[in-house]
């Protein structure tokens, strides 16, 4: 009989018709996956093989609008999901109203963070890092059925840490692998990869939170391993590794399974050759190793980077890792294609939308000193000041992880330029918002341009994991004026000049385990960012920031 090993996540739900979803899981053998919903919507899927590990993406039709409705799952007909004597709520699908003409588009409710080191502390669920925000945002939802829930989560990077395990990951590599070989204590295949997901995703509060809550992912660096694509010398040291093309092809192959595949809606899994090749082949291993290598040797042969539109809401998901340039003369944060897509796909209907949203993992907007160090450093490692000063520069690179769009001038100038494209003129939207994580804090910041829109970079993170006191006080030395005054002498020595727009921060920093919600509603924005803090050996999600970001309409 077929037991489910990971699942079901519901990842798309569709906010053209309101009318279908799709529910991923993972079983531990070949089945048939079916999802059998209680108002009688429901869809069917064979899995397909990847590695020994069996996957479906099961399509849901018949949903009905504006509605709710609770779902199991069954394998080969035996049902597997609710879990026999669970304690949550039963897992639902909850659809859009879909709008008419002339009439507003239904509220959205989007809940984001990035860096969530998953695994439960040897000390118990506290541990190190403090309580898991997003734990605790499923024990709160769980609890309480009135409470509001996010209409679509949004995770920024760092799902999984390739590179930094848990006591119990690694007593578990240890008994596989001799870990005084390289990689050592980090993972080496696909096979471990999975580990990181279960260890993730099987978490009861998370697994029901996926289950009931539709999802949208992208990578970030410690998905595969921490600075990765960082610049052309570090990418050619670690292919120069014995262990690194196992590592690399295992880290996006497993993306695509667990990540990406949920990304897409049914009609671009429906033209997607990969998916449809996979599913009609018993085995589609060596199909997914061979895209993985093409990917990892020219990242031009594949797009990570999506859209999705909720109503009049565009959300660009922008790879931020793979599709880099990094030759140090023509170093892009994009390549040119991704680019074009990228300004294709927020100019596309121009006025078409109230809100556009630009998920990047990595901040647009950072702290000023941050910036110019970034800046400075670009321009000392290719050349600006010499071979010396660009050894010493490299170096600082990697140790001080200076690799954010400050750290690729060009494409920080090109962003900046397409958003305030985007945002002036009377098709403007009312908000155009850069979502990003990766810094260990939060904070809203505001670039001084003349634009019609509000235009914000929301950065929230981490989810689940720490600071150090040392990084977490030059975060604060890097907002303030005594920052700015030594990020100019960085743009001295380095000649490099001021950014070609200015910010300012209008909220944070905040430090902790949080997540930012951002609430849609007409051209209205609301934000609101919540901590996850201890009280009486109780996890609470506590507010600490509630700001509409928009005139009341």
């Amino acid at each position: 009989m077929a037991g489910l090993r990971l699942g079901p996540l519901l990842r798309h739900v569709d906010w053209d018709t309101g009318g279908s979803a799709t529910i991923w899981v993972e079983a531990d053998r070949p089945c048939t996956a079916e999802v059998r919903c209680a108002d009688g919507a429901g869809g069917s899927e064979r899995t397909f093989q990847i590695a020994g590990h069996h996957y479906a993406l099961v399509p849901v039709t018949g949903l009905t609008p504006g509605s709710s409705t609770a779902y199991e799952v069954l394998l080969d007909g035996v049902r597997v999901w609710p879990l026999p004597d669970s304690r949550f709520p039963p897992s639902t699908i909850t659809t859009p109203a879909v709008s008419g003409p002339g009439r507003p588009g239904p509220e959205l409710r989007i809940t984001f963070g990035s860096c969530r080191q998953a695994a439960p502390p040897a000390t118990g669920r506290r541990g190190p890092h403090g309580a898991d925000a997003l734990d605790t945002l499923a024990a709160r939802l769980a609890a309480d059925p009135e409470a509001v829930r996010p209409d679509l989560l949004l995770l920024l990077g760092d799902q999984v840490y390739a590179d930094a395990l848990s006591p119990e990951t690694r007593r578990w590599l240890a008994a596989r692998r001799d870990l005084r070989e390289a990689p050592g204590a980090q993972v080496a295949d696909y096979e471990e990869y999975t580990r990181l997901y279960y260890e993730s995703w099987l978490d009861p509060e998370i697994r029901w939170l996926l289950s009931t809550v539709p999802s949208l992912q992208i990578f970030d660096d410690h998905d595969v391993i921490d600075d990765w694509n960082t610049s052309a010398a570090w990418l050619e040291e670690m292919r120069a590794t014995p262990w690194w093309r196992e590592r690399v092809l295992s880290g996006l192959m497993s993306y695509w399974v667990y990540q990406h595949l949920g990304n897409l809606s049914p009609a671009e899994l429906a033209a997607d050759g990969l998916y449809g090749a996979i599913r009609n082949t018993p085995d589609g291993t060596d199909l997914l190793r061979a895209f993985a290598s093409a990917a990892d040797a020219d990242p031009g042969t594949v797009r990570w980077s999506y859209r999705r539109d909720f109503g009049r809401t565009r959300l660009l998901m922008v790879d931020t890792r793979a599709a880099r340039v990094l030759a140090e003369h023509d170093r892009a944060m994009l390549d040119p294609a991704e680019q074009q897509w990228l300004r294709d796909n927020a100019l596309a209907q121009h006025g078409g939308y109230d809100h556009l949203l630009i998920g990047s993992s990595l901040p647009w907007l950072m702290p000023p000193l941050i910036h110019d160090a970034e800046t400075w450093n670009a321009a000392l490692c290719r050349g600006e000041r010499g071979p010396r000063w660009a050894r010493i520069a490299e170096d600082l690179r990697r140790r001080s992880d200076l690799e954010h769009w400050a750290a690729f001038p060009a494409s920080f100038a090109a962003l900046t330029d397409l958003i305030e494209e985007v945002g002036t003129g009377p098709r403007a939207p009312a908000t155009v918002c850069v979502l990003s994580g990766d810094v260990h804090h939060a904070y809203v910041a505001e670039p001084l341009i003349p634009s019609t829109a509000r235009v914000f970079q929301l950065t929230c993170s981490p989810v689940h994991n720490s600071i150090h006191t040392a990084v977490k006080l030059g975060f604060r030395l890097g907002w303030s004026r005594t920052g700015r005054w030594l990020g100019r002498a960085f743009t001295r020595h380095g000649r490099t000049g001021r950014p070609p727009v200015s910010w300012r921060r209008t909220g944070g920093p905040w430090f902790g385990n949080q997540l930012m919600t951002l609430t849609l509603t007409g051209r209205s924005a609301h934000l609101r960012l919540d901590q996850a803090r201890k009280k009486r050996k109780q996890a609470h999600l506590t507010p600490v920031l509630n700001r509409n970001l928009t005139p009341p309409q």
